[in-house]
């Protein structure tokens, strides 16, 4: 599946103007800060919306300003994993995981909810935290909130998956860890995913293709800057 964006935002300092296709595999993007990462897939997502642009997952075009096309979120069928994880708190470990399927369209439709609750449960027990699903986000470890918080991204089953900075929350010992979940992970699952990360390790690691963006364009693959 052809993955593809053309983007173009005005944000306050510059504008994003950025194009790239790609089928598989994970994509890195790095960058300092503040060069349009986020913006990136927040765009991608319908989290925020372009100026100007073009995004298509396979067949399905979610976003295109000369056709009117601007699909909601939620119906885009995407993976998110945020920086922070973004668990709620007052939710326990499976009600973080199913918050995503609840608000998914074939919730409705009881045979397709029956799926999507069975696979949620077969994703736990793959990645290692099914024990945990009534515990609480603040009494698990910084590694599992990782791990929950990818599950809750994949059990929809996305046609994309976007991470942003999703290890640097975590200490030094707990990174080895999930370095090699996640590396397991990308193989079982093979989701085409961008992988937002200013380690150069993880670039080497995961990384099937890479772009390199300052100030909202790209520049170059991070092994050329």
């Amino acid at each position: 599946m052809k993955i593809y964006f053309r983007i173009k935002k005005k944000l306050d300092h510059f504008t994003i103007d950025l194009e790239y296709s790609f089928e598989k595999g994970v994509l890195v993007v790095q960058g300092e800060s503040g060069s349009g990462k986020t913006t990136l897939l927040n765009c991608i997502s319908g989290l925020k919306n372009p100026d100007q642009g073009r995004i298509s997952l396979g067949d399905l075009v979610v976003f295109d300003d000369t056709l009117e096309i601007n699909i909601p979120t939620r119906l885009r069928n995407l993976g998110y994993l945020f920086q922070n994880f973004a668990l709620f708190p007052h939710m326990s470990v499976h009600q973080n995981i199913i918050y995503g399927i609840k608000n998914s369209p074939e919730y409705k439709n009881k045979k397709s909810r029956a799926e999507l609750l069975s696979y949620s449960e077969h994703i736990m027990k793959t990645l290692g935290i099914h024990h945990l699903k009534k515990k609480l986000p603040n009494n698990i470890s910084g590694g599992e909130k990782q791990r929950v918080a990818l599950t809750r991204a994949i059990v929809t089953k996305p046609k994309l998956l976007l991470l942003d900075e999703p290890f640097s929350a975590l200490d030094r010992e707990t990174k080895k860890i999930v370095y090699q979940e996640f590396a397991s992970f990308k193989e079982l699952f093979k989701i085409p995913t961008i992988l937002i990360t200013h380690d150069k390790k993880e670039n080497e690691m995961f990384g099937d293709e890479c772009i390199y963006i300052k100030d909202g364009v790209i520049i170059g693959c991070p092994t050329e800057i």
